[in-house]
C-alpha cells in the first residue's frame, strides 16, 4: 500500500468490501449519528449522513447534538418509474423523512430528513417495490443518464437501454448492501466477492456517464466523466461518439482545481464494443486517478495530466481495438419539453413544471398529491430529466383525458403554462440547510432571486428569450451553474460569484464576470446586461454568445 493514499482510500481498502462497522454503528441508539470511516463507506450504499445547519447554533447552546440525519438516493439509469415504484416512494417519504421528493439533476430522486433508525425499514421498502439505492453516491459509477423524452426519436428506447446495461455492468461485487440492510446470509469468505473492475480500491473519485442523443443536449453529456452522444443516421443507431473528462466541480482558491467539458476521443459501434469502451475507461481511471488528493481525483485531471493523446491509445490498447474518427453531430436545444407531446408510436407525455425538482404540497400548488393521484390510476410511467423535471409518460390516446382532468384539477397545467421561460430553464441544487458543503443558498433562494429578474426580463422586453439561468450553493457544480448562460456560484451567506458567456447548448464553459455580489449588485449588473442584450444583441443571437462577444472577448 503506498504512503500517500488519501485517508478514505485507506479506509475502502481496510472496509471489507464496504462492510466497514456500519451494521454496528446503525444499531448504536446513544447518537443519531455513525463514524466518520462509516460515513466514507455509506455513500456507496447511497446515502450521505448531514444534519440540519438551521439548528445548529440552538442545538450547540443547549448542548445537544447536531440534528443528524441522511439523505438516500436511488439508482434508476436513465431517470425510469412505473407507477406502482412513485406509489411506494411516494408513502415511504411520508412515513420515513421530510415528505418531499427530490429530484435531481442526475434523472432520480433523493429523500431528506431519514434518521438512522429507519434508514433500515426504508431500503427494505425500497426493496419490496423493486428499487434500491446501491452505488449512487462513493467512488464509484453514479446514476447513468440518458436523453429522457421518447419523442426526440424513434430509437429513442433503443438508446436508452445503453443506460441500464452500463449501470449492470459497472455495478460492485460485494454484498454489503444486501447483508446490512436486506438480511442476507454474510458470506464466510469475502475472497467469494472478486470484483475485477474495482477490485478492493474501487475509483479514486466520482464517475458519471451521460448518453445523449441530438440535437437535444438535455443531459449536458459534456459535463459527465464519459458521455456517448449517439450518431443516428436515415433511423438506425450507427454508435456513439465518445467524449471523455468532463467535471465541473472545483474549490474557491484552489487554482490546480476547475470545470471541465470533455474531450471527445472518437467513435465507436456495436454494442459489446461500446460497453467494453466504457468499461476499460473506468479501467484507466481506477490506475491512473490521483490517490492521494481527492481534490484532483477526477478523470478530468488524469486525462489532463497525462494527455488525450495517451488517454486515447491506452484505451484502444486495453479494448483491442481503435476507435474511429468521430462522425458530425449537431446539438440546436438543451431543454425540457413542457406541456403535451407525442412520439412515433401514437403515446402521450405530459412534462409539468417542477421548480428545483421539489415535489411537495406547498400554498395552493398540491404537486405531490396530483402525482399521487396520477401515479393511482396505472395509466403513466414516470420518467426523470437531468433537469430535476419529471414527465408523465407513455400514456395511451384514451388515458390521456383521465390524466388531463387531474392535472386541470390540481392546477398543474396552469402552474406550467404561466411560468416564464427563464423559470422553466433554472435551476439549483439542494445547498443549505443540509448539504454540509454549501457556503450559500440554492433552491430555497433561487426562486424569490427569479421573481427579480423576471422583472428585469420584462422591463428590457427579453420574456421570449431562453435564457439558461443556474445557481449552486459551493463551487462544486451539482447545480451545473458553470455551464449555464447565467451562473450563480455560492461564496458565502448571500454572497454569490456571478459567471456568464456559457453556450447556450451546453458545449461551452461560462467565466467568472464578478465576484462575490449579493442580491443587489446581481440585480445591478443584470439589468446592465439585460440592456445591452436589448440593443446590441444580433439576429438569433443566444445571450450566452452576446455576453462572450461583448464582456469577455
Amino acid at each position: 500500500m503506498a504512503d500517500n493514499l488519501s485517508s478514505v482510500e485507506r479506509i475502502k481498502q481496510d472496509s471489507r468490501g464496504l462492510r466497514g462497522t456500519i451494521a454496528g454503528e446503525i444499531r448504536n441508539e446513544i447518537s443519531g449519528a455513525i463514524s466518520e470511516e462509516d460515513q466514507a463507506l455509506i455513500k456507496f450504499h447511497g446515502m450521505y449522513q448531514q444534519d440540519d445547519r438551521d439548528r445548529r447554533q440552538e442545538r450547540a447552546e443547549k448542548k445537544l447534538e447536531r440534528l443528524y440525519s441522511f439523505m438516500i438516493r436511488l439508482r434508476l439509469p436513465g431517470g425510469f418509474m412505473t407507477p406502482e415504484q412513485w406509489l411506494a416512494t411516494h408513502d415511504i417519504a411520508g412515513k420515513n423523512t421530510t415528505g418531499t421528493i427530490k429530484i435531481t439533476t442526475r434523472q432520480t430522486l433523493q429523500l431528506h430528513g431519514l434518521i438512522k433508525s429507519n434508514i433500515k425499514p426504508t431500503i427494505q421498502a425500497f426493496n419490496a417495490a423493486k428499487l434500491d439505492s446501491i452505488a449512487t453516491c462513493g467512488d464509484i459509477n453514479r446514476n447513468v443518464l440518458c436523453s429522457s423524452h421518447p419523442m426526440q426519436s424513434p430509437l429513442h428506447a433503443n438508446i436508452h437501454q445503453f443506460a441500464k446495461k452500463i449501470s449492470d455492468m459497472l455495478m460492485p461485487r460485494t454484498r454489503a448492501y444486501y447483508e446490512i440492510w436486506l438480511d442476507e446470509e454474510i458470506l464466510a469468505d469475502k475472497k467469494d466477492e472478486n470484483d475485477p473492475l474495482y477490485q478492493d480500491r474501487y475509483l479514486p473519485r466520482k464517475f458519471k456517464v451521460g448518453i445523449a442523443i441530438p440535437p437535444n443536449n438535455d443531459v449536458d453529456v459534456f459535463t459527465n466523466d464519459v458521455g456517448l452522444i449517439a450518431v443516428v443516421e436515415g433511423n438506425e443507431l450507427k454508435g456513439f461518439n465518445v467524449a471523455v473528462g468532463g467535471g465541473l466541480s472545483a474549490t474557491h482558491g484552489n487554482p490546480l482545481t476547475y470545470p471541465r467539458l470533455a474531450t471527445t476521443l472518437g467513435f465507436v459501434a456495436g454494442e459489446s464494443n461500446i460497453l467494453r469502451v466504457v468499461y476499460e475507461i473506468a479501467t484507466i481511471q481506477r490506475d491512473y486517478g490521483n490517490r492521494s488528493d481527492r481534490k484532483l481525483a477526477r478523470i478530468k485531471y488524469t486525462i489532463d495530466r497525462l494527455g488525450a493523446d495517451w488517454f486515447r491509445k491506452e484505451l484502444e490498447k486495453r479494448c483491442g481495438f481503435s476507435l474511429e474518427d468521430a462522425r458530425p453531430f449537431e446539438f440546436f436545444e438543451r431543454k425540457d419539453f413542457y406541456g403535451w407531446h407525442q412520439n412515433h408510436e401514437g403515446l402521450w407525455y405530459y412534462t409539468p413544471f417542477i421548480e428545483n425538482g421539489r415535489v411537495l404540497d406547498e400554498g395552493k400548488l398540491r404537486l405531490k398529491t396530483a402525482l399521487f393521484e396520477i401515479a393511482g390510476t396505472g395509466k403513466a410511467n414516470f420518467r426523470f430529466t437531468a433537469n430535476q423535471n419529471l414527465i408523465l409518460s407513455d400514456i395511451s390516446e384514451k388515458d390521456r383525458p383521465p390524466i388531463q382532468k387531474i392535472l386541470k384539477k390540481f392546477g398543474i397545467d396552469q402552474h406550467t403554462e404561466k411560468a416564464s421561460l427563464i423559470r422553466k430553464n433554472s435551476m439549483a441544487c439542494v445547498a443549505l440547510n443540509t448539504c454540509p458543503l454549501a457556503l450559500a443558498e440554492a433552491q430555497r433562494y433561487l426562486p424569490t432571486l427569479l421573481s427579480k429578474i423576471e422583472k428585469l426580463i420584462r422591463k428590457h422586453s427579453l420574456e421570449d428569450e431562453e435564457i439558461i439561468i443556474r445557481m449552486t450553493g459551493c463551487p462544486n457544480g451539482c447545480g451545473r451553474s458553470t455551464v449555464a448562460e447565467i451562473g450563480f456560484v455560492g461564496t458565502a451567506l448571500g454572497k454569490y460569484n456571478l459567471h456568464i458567456g456559457g453556450d447556450h447548448f451546453g458545449m461551452r464553459l461560462n467565466k467568472i464576470y464578478k465576484e462575490n455580489l449579493d442580491e443587489e449588485a446581481i440585480l445591478l449588473e443584470l439589468d446592465k446586461l439585460f440592456a445591452s442584450f436589448r440593443d446590441e444583441k444580433e439576429e438569433h443571437e443566444y445571450f450566452g454568445d452576446f455576453a462572450l462577444r461583448k464582456f469577455l472577448s
